[in-house]
This record gives structure tokens, sequence and C-alpha cells, in this order.
């Protein structure tokens, strides 16, 4: 037998020894994808955060009862999966402010003294400046929610985070929502074409 003969059965028996192969995280989303197609009713839980937490899950459940993708129940106890997170929308002044000076000074002269008369060559200035300030405020809403969907073995089956500055028709709570309940759609369309 070869060297590379032997090569290829010590390799092999290594293999079978080792046993399967470790999930790849390709594997560990496909499962996670596949547990969507599972959900049936959640059960939107109390967001943690600031005072808006309670507004961004009333429009968070508004927002996923409208993609009619699973039943939205108020019921923890009837519900597959809960949805954990915290949310903050918060309302605050960015204040901004710059300073541009420009300066410039020149000055000649010539003078000459002596002790019985007193005499002075010319002297000359020139002397220029420009200084302007800008102060200026603006008002900013953002809204952040980090969102994860629980089964009932305690598994976190899907996750993300999304954040918005505010959308040209919706505010920035209602902007954070879609992106959440548009990129659970995209998982769901997702775990469906694994079939």
């Amino acid at each position: 037998m070869t060297a590379l003969g032997v090569l290829g059965l010590i390799l092999a028996a290594v293999a079978e020894q080792a046993g399967p192969p470790p999930d790849t995280p390709s594997a560990i989303e496909e499962q996670e994808l596949r547990q969507l197609l599972t959900v049936k009713r959640v059960y939107v839980d109390h967001l943690t955060g600031g005072e808006t937490a309670a507004q961004m899950r009333d429009i968070l459940i508004s927002a996923l009862e409208g993609s009619r993708l699973f039943v939205i129940t108020e019921n923890p106890e009837h519900a597959d999966t809960v949805l954990h997170g915290a949310a903050e929308d918060l309302v605050f002044t960015e204040q901004h402010s710059s300073n541009d000076s420009i300066n410039a000074r020149a000055n000649l002269g010539t003078g000459r003294n002596t002790s019985s008369s007193r005499s002075a060559g010319p002297y000359g200035g020139i002397g220029l400046g420009e200084s302007e300030s800008d102060h200026s405020s603006e008002r900013r809403h953002e809204a952040i929610a980090a969102v994860r969907l629980v089964n009932k073995d305690g598994d976190v089956i899907w996750a993300t985070t999304q954040e918005s500055l505010g959308a040209k028709f919706r505010g920035a709570s209602a902007d954070v929502a879609e992106k959440i309940t548009g990129r659970l759609k995209d998982d769901f369309e997702r775990a469906r074409k694994l079939k």
C-alpha cells in the first residue's frame, strides 16, 4: 500500500471517530427559520425601556397583527412563542455651533529721536477683521427596539434590532415597528423556501 493510501485510511478513521460535524452557522440559521414556521400564536410581552416602551409595544402589536403571519394573543398561556425585548423612543434637541474668524494686522514705522530735537519718521498701520458665529438647534426624534421570539422551551428562534429617525409618512416608533414586521415577513418567506 502506498503512503497516500495509508494517509487516506487514517483520515477516514479520524473522521469516523470524530462523529458528525458540528452545526455550522447556516445550519443553525436554517433550524431557526424552520421553527418560525411552527409559530401560530404570539404574545407580545411588555417591553423594557423608558415610558415610551408601552406605546412602542402597542404600535408593534398593531404592525404584527397587520402582517397576518400568526395570531396575536393577549393571554401568554395561549401563546406558543413570546416576543420579548426593549424599546425607546426619544425626542431630543441637537445643538450645533460654529465660529469663524479672520483677522489681519500690519504696522510700519520709522523713527528718530535725538536729545536736542524730536523728529519722527513715517508710521503706518492696517487692520482688518471679521468674525462670524452660527448657532442652531434641531429637534430630533429617534426610536430603537431590540426584540426576540422565544419558544416554550426558552430558545430564541428569531431576533432583530431596528432603529429609525422617522420616515416620510410615519413617526420613528411606527417606522421601527414596520421594520421589525418587515424583517419577520422576509424571514418567514425564507423559511417557506426551505421546505
